[in-house]
């Protein structure tokens, strides 16, 4: 799996379709969802071309709310978040991969539905030509990140859930991870963010915690009020990813990102993170949240990015779903050519 630095061929979302998260046809809030996710679409659409999924009968709403820049695909949908739906891809040599997880719904949550989604992945592979990789595992892309040199971040409480796989040792874990993504050494964070652990979290995805930026280089989402109770989750955290090696060897040098001020949000703790961002072609999108720490984000992204233009967009508008930018979006990366 290449590191999500490196040259993309495409970005794949999907469509907010009405549901339980996102509310019925015509409410209120499906269509703020869709706002906001059309926005994320059309400005990766101005460095790289992307392709929506729409659920059948919607596709031409999508098509009004996003442009001609954007390419929209009709196809039964339970749900709107391609980085857990969608494939994982890998490259070959000049061979396109797609590993299709097994995917039950975040660990086969209450209010989840994914007789569709759990198809999207194979999907996906078809309409671009990758060959699928049908994986025993079942895992979300959100739930995993890579810095394309070897190693892994995972968490304990995702891919050893035991509504996700249970009875899985951590070493079975490993095996299937590194068989199907080409890693070979993988870093266990102990858990997620508190809210991620609530009736609508993943119980714990490492993309609003914790992801490689360069190679050596890793960014960690950083609470710095006492009075939340991922100031000490992040501190666990930043200080087991400042110990670890990759898989060369080398220490990594960690990047602390501090979470937004804003610490309640709907009566619970906030989970608002700069860290769940998306990497493309010579640009980053990363969601704001109207707060006073958003200028200093942005300052740190700069240099952690240099010669990507950071791109804003609505971060409150998609984590009040449950996610945020890189939640949305799925990399398909261009195969033959790799920049380090």
């Amino acid at each position: 799996m290449p590191a999500e630095w490196e040259p993309h061929e495409r970005t794949w979302m999907a469509f907010p379709p009405p549901n339980d998260t996102f509310g019925d046809e015509g409410s209120d809030t499906l269509k703020a969802a869709r706002l906001a996710w059309s926005d994320v679409a059309k400005i990766i659409a101005k460095y790289e071309a992307v392709t929506l999924i729409a659920d059948v009968g919607q596709g031409a709403a999508a098509t009004a709310m996003t442009g001609p820049d954007v390419t929209v695909i009709e196809r039964p949908l339970d749900d709107a978040w391609m980085r857990d739906i969608g494939p994982t891809f890998t490259v070959d040599g000049a061979r396109l991969g797609a590993v299709d997880w097994v995917f039950n719904g975040w660990g086969a949550q209450r209010w989840a539905a994914w007789k569709q989604d759990a198809r999207v992945a194979s999907d996906v592979a078809q309409q671009c030509g990758g060959e699928v990789h049908h994986s025993i595992l079942t895992n979300e892309g959100g739930g995993i990140h890579v810095d394309g040199a070897g190693t892994v971040l995972l968490t304990e409480t995702v891919q050893l859930d035991s509504q996700r796989n249970p009875g899985w040792s951590r070493e079975q874990v490993e095996t299937e991870i590194h068989a199907q993504l080409g890693t070979n050494h993988a870093i266990w964070l102990p858990r997620g963010l508190t809210r991620d652990y609530g009736e609508f979290g993943t119980r714990g995805h490492v993309d609003i915690v914790a992801t490689f930026v360069s190679p050596g280089v890793v960014a960690a989402h950083r609470q710095l009020d006492p009075a939340h109770p991922d100031y000490d989750v992040t501190k666990e955290v930043i200080a087991l990813l400042r110990a670890a090696r990759d898989s060369s060897g080398r220490s990594f040098e960690v990047v602390e990102i501090p979470a937004p001020a804003t610490l309640e949000i709907d009566d619970d703790w906030s989970d608002f993170s700069y860290v769940n961002h998306y990497v493309g072609n010579g640009f980053v999108v990363v969601g704001v949240f109207d707060d006073a720490n958003d200028d200093a984000a942005l300052d740190l992204l700069v240099r952690i990015y240099p010669g990507r233009r950071i791109e804003r967009a609505n971060g409150r508008g998609i984590f009040s779903f449950g996610g945020g930018v890189h939640c949305i979006t799925q990399q398909q990366p261009r195969v033959g050519s790799v920049d380090k």
